[in-house]
């Protein structure tokens, strides 16, 4: 009576040397397969595992980090009587943000309502200084004389704080909402005329002799010249613009009150409430992560050198 082996294997080909052996003393070997030869598991397949360790890669080292922060807190948090720790901020937020868009009235709303606001006030500022400072900018870039005459006056004001236009804001406005956009706008216009000169100041001028020599009006030069190669330059001034923005209309709404997170922050302090303090400042972070990302996707998106 002939010997039988059955031997299970996910694929027969691979398995067939390491019964050879077994072979040469049985009198027939039965490779019984579960899945075709060509089939290969899903953590074995060389894409999947190089996912896995680019995912990985990203995600430790940022828990790490995490973990060393919420440890030290802890710790500054457990030599303090004034500063909560992590977990009593975390009770604290998870009873806030229960019912964030709330209204009690026009100064007391959900701390959604108050980010809402503040990101409103912060999109009219930045677009209306969109629209002055970007076709400044390629002004200022093409024509040279123009920028001579503007340079020292960009000069001077870039570097003045946001909370030194607020005066000026009220003074002229009369009212904390249209100076608190006064404000922003004016503190985020620079980023934009200078990076847009700079780009436009860097086309190759053989591009613009070409223009010259084919006689291109000048509408042509900067819709088919200017504008695409100027696009990158003009994405990382607004970038640099938004985050701007989003920081002086935290310290506007802190001087100015009504609505916004930065009065709902000072607002807090008022109460001695620590832990919607601590809150505050976490959500400023991540809205500002949050815009500062979407517009590192955006620039990204119509980057030509990236592309």
């Amino acid at each position: 009576m002939s010997a039988q082996v059955i031997v299970m294997a996910s694929y027969a080909d691979e398995r067939k040397s390491s019964v050879a052996p077994i072979a040469e003393s049985v009198d027939e070997v039965i490779v019984a397969t579960r899945y075709p030869a060509s089939f290969v598991p899903l953590f074995e397949r060389p894409e999947v595992q190089e996912w896995l360790r680019r995912f990985f890669a990203a995600l430790i080292p940022p828990v790490i980090g995490m973990a060393i922060f919420l440890a030290a807190w802890s710790l500054v948090a457990a030599g303090t009587d004034y500063l909560p720790g992590p977990m009593k901020t975390w009770e604290a937020a998870r009873l806030l943000f229960a019912h964030p868009f709330y209204i009690n009235g026009p100064n007391d709303m959900g701390v959604g309502w108050n980010v809402f606001n503040s990101l409103k006030r912060v999109g009219l500022g930045f677009g209306m200084a969109a629209l002055v400072g970007i076709p400044l900018g390629f002004l200022l870039g093409r024509f040279a004389a123009m920028s001579r005459a503007f340079s020292p006056i960009i000069s001077l004001l870039r570097p003045v704080s946001p909370l030194a236009w607020l005066p000026i804001g009220l003074a002229v406005f009369q009212a904390a909402n249209p100076a608190a956009i006064f404000t922003i706008f004016i503190c985020s216009i620079w980023p934009m005329i200078i990076n847009t000169m700079l780009g436009v100041i860097s086309v190759p001028q053989d591009y613009l002799n070409v223009a010259r020599v084919l006689r291109l009006s000048e509408w042509k030069v900067f819709t088919r010249i200017l504008l695409p190669a100027t696009i990158p330059f003009v994405l990382a001034g607004a970038k640099l613009s938004l985050g701007i923005a989003w920081l002086a209309i935290v310290a506007s709404e802190m001087l100015t009150g009504g609505t916004g997170i930065g009065f709902w922050l000072w607002d807090e302090w008022n109460n001695l409430n620590m832990e919607h303090i601590l809150i505050a400042i976490i959500v400023i972070g991540v809205v500002g992560l949050f815009l500062e990302k979407g517009m590192t996707l955006i620039a990204r998106r119509f980057d030509y050198r990236q592309n």
